[in-house]
């Protein structure tokens, strides 16, 4: 299947304030960005991809020059792929607080002239959203054909239906949940300790003392790592092996291949990302909660939503598990909306929204294959 090759990053600058849900507000930013496709005469052809904790805008393709830049979720976006991009016009958006472009802790603070730092105001998936809507009027897109997004992009593809219920005519939200369960806010609770007892995490200010804390990134990018695969893939792949012909008899040193795979793993993330990005991410998957307006009851809360709905879930994914969808499935129809449900049985573990599972990749092909039968 072709790929698309050699994207661009865009930006846009947006003057006008942005209120935060915290209460804060953010005098002017910038959204990074990217585009695939091309947007119909009637502009009613647009999908937004929400990406999930450590993803950025880049989608699909490769950069000019840089054969190993390939986007993400670069098996699923692309001509004749299941999010056909001869069909739709994709957008990618980098949220407010990253570290990939869009303006986050490591960019200047116009209020005091120092990088922001632990200043960065706490961003939730709401204000996400509020600035991704600003991103399409600018470009002229006045209704999504589809939101979709897997993990913490799937929670943004929600909070679309439910706050802008008129501006998408379908909701595609891949192994995510109506809220984190406190199992999971423990997760990211530790990882985020993890970064901030570092000692060179200086209160968030470490970009002022020249270092980077990435013992503390490394250590969360390790725990993360364990709670997206499942125990299946992680026996399948490294067993009890060993990375020597025998024990060495230290609780220092690696022993097993798995913990070599883990270090590696800590090790390549702290190459790459902002330890004040985690900690504001992680914060944002905790308060992501729709229901806490309406008494915890999640029907009530998916009685103002509009669109058709598609949620798919992995049997293996203990993090999100298939009976967090589920709960989502009930509440639509409760409501009497129009929603496919797909639970799969993959060995992946929540990883498996982001690869190539030929059943995954059979749903979402059928149902952006009816979205563009509504095209006109």
């Amino acid at each position: 299947m072709e790929s698309l090759c050699h994207v661009k990053p865009q930006q846009l600058r947006f003057e006008q304030p942005l209120p935060l849900k915290s209460g804060a507000q953010l005098a002017s930013y910038e959204l990074v960005y990217e585009t695939y496709g091309r947007l119909n005469a009637d502009k009613s052809n647009a999908v937004l991809v929400c990406h999930a904790l450590n993803a950025s805008h880049h989608l699909a393709g490769t950069y000019e020059g840089q054969d190993k830049s390939e986007g993400w979720w670069d098996n699923l976006i692309g001509p004749g792929k299941p999010l056909d991009t001869d069909k739709f016009f994709v957008i990618g958006v980098n949220n407010l607080g990253s570290c990939f472009g869009s303006t986050g802790p490591m960019h200047t603070n116009p209020a005091t002239g120092k990088v922001y730092g632990a200043d960065f105001p706490v961003v939730t998936v709401q204000d996400w959203v509020d600035a991704q809507a600003r991103l399409l009027d600018r470009l002229g897109i006045i209704q999504l054909a589809a939101v979709l997004g897997g993990s913490l992009g799937g929670m943004q593809a929600l909070d679309w239906s439910l706050r802008y219920a008129d501006r998408l005519r379908h909701c595609i939200a891949i192994a995510t949940a109506p809220n984190l369960s406190a199992q999971n806010i423990a997760f990211n609770e530790v990882a985020r300790r993890a970064i901030i007892s570092d000692p060179d995490f200086h209160g968030g200010h470490f970009y002022e003392h020249g270092v980077i804390p990435k013992r503390g990134l490394r250590v969360a990018r390790m725990i993360g790592h364990i709670t997206y695969l499942s125990d299946d893939v992680m026996e399948q792949k490294f067993g009890r092996e060993l990375r020597a012909t025998e024990l060495g008899y230290s609780t220092q040193d690696i022993e097993f291949q798995i913990e070599s795979y883990l270090r590696y793993q800590g090790d390549k993330f702290s190459d790459y990302f902002d330890a004040n990005t985690y900690l504001l991410i992680t914060r944002a998957l905790d308060y992501f909660d729709p229901a806490l307006e309406h008494g915890g009851d999640l029907s009530r809360t998916f009685a103002s939503a509009r669109c058709k709905y598609l949620l798919a879930s992995f049997t293996t994914d203990w993090r999100f598990a298939p009976a967090r969808s589920r709960e989502i499935v009930k509440a639509l129809l409760d409501n009497r909306l129009e929603v496919s449900y797909a639970e799969i049985d993959a060995p992946h573990g929540h990883d498996a929204f982001l690869l190539e599972d030929p059943r995954y990749h059979g749903v979402l092909r059928a149902y952006f294959k009816r979205i563009a039968g509504e095209l006109t």
